[in-house]
């Protein structure tokens, strides 16, 4: 079959050996994003500004007279678009695993905001990734590698997805994210509501393979995959 060809010339280039191997994962439930406990005061080092962490609580609402900040009047303040990873990297084994691991940061925009200098704030506080078999993984956490969390290859993690049947997928990742705001330089104050970003889709090859990818000898590494 074609795609499984296609399968094995990826996972020839991955340079490892081959062996059996057998998984089960679970999709994600959907969950609300949250604003974060955060901070509306950022505490910087003096030796390098651009890395700051947060304290205090949230602030209080604008001061009578000021006006209430709305997602509609940031819309010239946008973060970078996200980017995400999966592993494999473009491919993956019916019913074994695919990792998804999300990237999103917290940024700060400078502007103008209702005719005055501001500062607008986002913080990601979901992921989401869109599968176009209809599959919705959601998450507050934007996942990481195997190796990160220090488990095998093709072990289930709380962003992965597991495909049923072979062929050619799209993966839509959002970023969802909160936003606060500040006048001259004044108290950090939240905006109502979120913001969805897209990051660019992920094309994945899925096939079935009798034998898939291992890292190495299973008399060396004896809970590796296939072992």
């Amino acid at each position: 079959m074609q795609i499984e060809a296609e399968l094995s010339e990826m996972s020839e280039r991955a340079g490892n050996p081959t062996a059996d191997l057998t998984s089960d994962a679970t999709d994600g439930s959907t969950l609300v994003p949250s604003r974060p406990t955060a901070p509306p005061r950022d505490v910087c080092n003096p030796e390098n500004p651009t890395v700051c962490a947060f304290e205090g609580a949230e602030p209080e609402p604008p001061a009578p007279g000021e006006p209430t900040v709305t997602l509609r009047d940031i819309a010239s303040f946008r973060p970078s678009v996200p980017s995400g990873e999966m592993q494999p990297a473009g491919w993956a084994v019916v019913g074994l695993p695919a990792n998804f691991i999300g990237q999103g940061s917290v940024e700060t925009r400078s502007g103008s905001l209702l005719g005055r200098p501001a500062e607008v704030r986002f913080h990601p506080v979901a992921y989401r990734w869109t599968h176009s078999d209809g599959a919705v993984v959601h998450a507050t956490d934007p996942g990481a590698t195997w190796d990160e969390l220090g488990v095998a290859e093709f072990t289930a993690t709380p962003t992965s997805r597991t495909y049923t049947a072979s062929g050619r997928y799209t993966v839509d990742p959002t970023v969802v994210y909160v936003a606060e705001y500040r006048f001259d330089g004044s108290a950090w104050r939240w905006i109502d509501g979120t913001l969805s970003l897209a990051a660019p889709r992920m094309d994945v090859l899925v096939g079935e393979f009798d034998t898939v990818l291992v890292t190495g000898d299973c008399t060396a590494i004896p809970d590796g995959p296939g072992c």
